[in-house]
């Protein structure tokens, strides 16, 4: 627990002012709670006919004498009245006195929670926006040992069961305690004897009430993530459902998605026996505590006659008034479990290392001047390498293309250029600066890339193609549209380029979507130009479309093109032929068609004259 506020601590920081606040308002509010059954005593007095006589205004003394001084005030001020025979003027300053510390009470009350509540939800924003950013900024590889439900789990339910939770008890650390204190400080002063018999009780009943709840912080760990699991199945049925429906898997989904949820049920059953115990258990053992005071006290009034009627009935009201703020820990203290198991994992995703970061002195580099340069590259995802001594250069303003069965090293290029990855030997360079060396934001800006899945987002296609110039002017985006080849059918739509695209682009067809893929490439401008595959997954009319309009972003420009399709490279300056990670040829289309190898052998394979 110690370590959790710890982390959690910078981000209450900012919050500070509204921590304070809700501390001084909780302590008047457990203050005032108090206060509202001492007022008791003395309207119980008038109506007992036990007032205090008062003949004498007392005199003010000083700080020290405070309490005698406003409990005499009050008795002279009732004397007046019940020896002049207006006893309903006493019981009615009584009563205005309770409703004024009631009132007093409730308003403190508000404004200690106003206060909660913006610590609570603005820590929460800014947690939810650094998980985020770190999310944003963590490597691929990172996702790729992981559910995307599990992340957006800790993101969206994780990070709420904090608020809810955590913060909770925030709330109670001042505010119940204090209550709590300041009742049995009242308790003490009524009667010594009555207080100290409730503290036998005390000890037996939070020892029951704490042994219900010591696994349920494993529990809650659990649950949230079994439910990471549900949302990961979920996304991908809702991904892949042509595949699910095409193949009637449906039941075998079905059955992996009901099993993920009887084991929630499972344990949000078991975890909720418990929590649901805490409430009745308090309640039933401080009962037992009124029950016993009661018999006790009510011997000290009507057999002993060492305590007032009206003194005990107010005693009675500060006891029952500890049950309230100790049911109220025992809940937070459960609820709290959950809190931790969920901050346990809203900080393992914050306090992850960035394996793929800039270094302390990495340089800025604004523009591309000679060359792109892979020297003796190694690398490997898992064990085996998949490439090995991988050696070529990518002069400026030259077309490079990639090309080999799949498994062969192409688009793990793309990946360790563009540091989605990074080399684990050999050198990458460009104008002889190791990529490793610039800042990762000036490596991507002097890069555009275009992959095989088109990925676009659910919004208009202004906003889809201007991710990388946002600023863009719309005689830029028209201009972008029309090299991409896709104008022609964004001015035919109602919207225009204001359009949205639905989900994941799916009002679209294929070739639409990547032209609009181009479009955003071409709009940004940049020096390199990666393309993996940006034909592969068109039909034959589309990828003529798709074609022309790759052959118009790449004048001018230095483009490495990974090709499965070979017909889409045969103009390129330079073709390299991979196998297993290696180079088994290089040269232009005519040279490798000339030397009748495998370049030559996939040429035939695919039909192409």
């Amino acid at each position: 627990m110690k370590r959790i506020f710890k982390q959690m601590f910078p981000f209450i920081i900012p919050y500070k002012s509204h921590v304070l606040r809700n501390i001084v308002y909780s302590l008047l509010y457990a203050l005032f709670g108090t206060l509202s059954f001492v007022t008791l005593i003395p309207m119980l007095s008038v109506l007992f006919d036990k007032t205090q006589q008062v003949f004498v205004e007392p005199k003010y003394t000083g700080i020290t004498g405070i309490k005698k001084y406003l409990s005499d005030l009050l008795s002279y001020h009732l004397t007046q009245y019940t020896t002049n025979d207006q006893p309903e003027k006493a019981l009615l300053l009584t009563i205005v006195l309770i409703i004024t510390v009631f009132l007093l009470k409730n308003l403190v009350g508000y404004l200690s929670s106003f206060h909660m509540m913006h610590l609570r939800n603005g820590v929460s924003n800014d947690v939810r926006k650094m998980m985020f950013d770190k999310i944003i900024s963590l490597p691929i590889p990172f996702f790729s040992d992981r559910k995307k439900g599990d992340v957006m789990t800790r993101m969206l339910g994780d990070i709420g069961e904090v608020q809810n939770s955590f913060f909770a008890v925030l709330d109670l650390v001042v505010k119940e305690p204090m209550t709590i204190i300041f009742s049995i400080m009242a308790m003490f002063f009524i009667s010594v004897k009555l207080t100290l018999f409730v503290f036998i009780f005390l000890p037996i009943a939070g020892l029951i009430i704490s042994r219900i709840g010591k696994s349920l912080k494993s529990k809650s760990a659990q649950v949230q993530n079994e439910s990471g699991n549900m949302i990961s199945i979920l996304e991908e049925t809702l991904t892949g459902l042509k595949v699910v429906k095409a193949y009637n898997a449906e039941g075998l989904f079905k059955a992996k998605f009901g099993a993920i949820l009887d084991r929630i049920l499972k344990l949000s059953n078991s975890i909720g026996t418990k929590n649901n115990l805490a409430s009745p258990m308090s309640e039933f053992m401080g009962i037992v505590t009124i029950a016993v005071l009661l018999w006790f006290g009510g011997s000290l009034v009507l057999v002993d006659k060492t305590l007032d009627g009206s003194l005990f009935i107010a005693f009675m009201g500060l006891a029952y008034n500890i049950l309230t703020p100790a049911k109220a820990i025992t809940k937070a203290s459960y609820a709290l479990k959950n809190g931790l198991a969920a901050a346990d994992r809203v900080f393992e995703i914050l306090d992850e290392p960035n394996a793929i970061d800039n270094k302390p002195d990495a340089i800025v580099k604004k523009d591309f001047n000679d060359k792109i340069s892979i020297e003796n590259i190694n690398f490997a995802y898992q064990e085996d390498n998949v490439l090995k001594n991988f050696t070529i250069e990518v002069p400026k303003g030259k077309t490079i293309a990639l090309v080999g069965q799949s498994g062969s090293g192409k688009s793990t290029i793309a990946n360790l250029l563009t540091r989605f990855y990074d080399v684990q030997s050999g050198e990458i360079k460009v104008d002889g600066v190791n990529i490793k060396d610039m800042t990762i934001e000036s490596l991507r800006n002097l890069l555009g890339v275009v992959t095989q899945d088109s990925i676009l987002f659910n919004d208009s296609i202004r906003n889809n193609i201007t991710i990388g110039k946002p600023d863009a002017t719309e005689y830029e985006i028209i201009e972008a549209l029309k090299i991409a080849n896709a104008y022609e059918f964004v001015k035919d739509l109602k919207g225009g380029i204001e359009t949205n695209i639905g989900d994941a682009g799916t009002k679209l067809s294929g070739g639409q979507k990547q032209r609009l893929s181009i479009a955003r490439a071409v709009l940004k401008n940049p020096p390199i130009m990666i393309l993996d595959e940006a034909t592969s997954a068109l039909d034959t009319e589309s990828e003529k479309f798709v074609q022309v309009a790759l052959e118009n972003m790449m004048q001018n420009r230095t483009s490495i093109v990974i090709a499965h399709r070979l017909s889409t490279i045969q103009k390129a300056d330079n073709i390299i032929v991979m196998q297993k990670g290696e180079i088994v040829e290089q040269g232009t289309h005519e040279e490798l068609i000339a030397k009748n190898g495998t370049y030559n052998k996939l040429v035939m394979m695919q039909s192409f004259e």
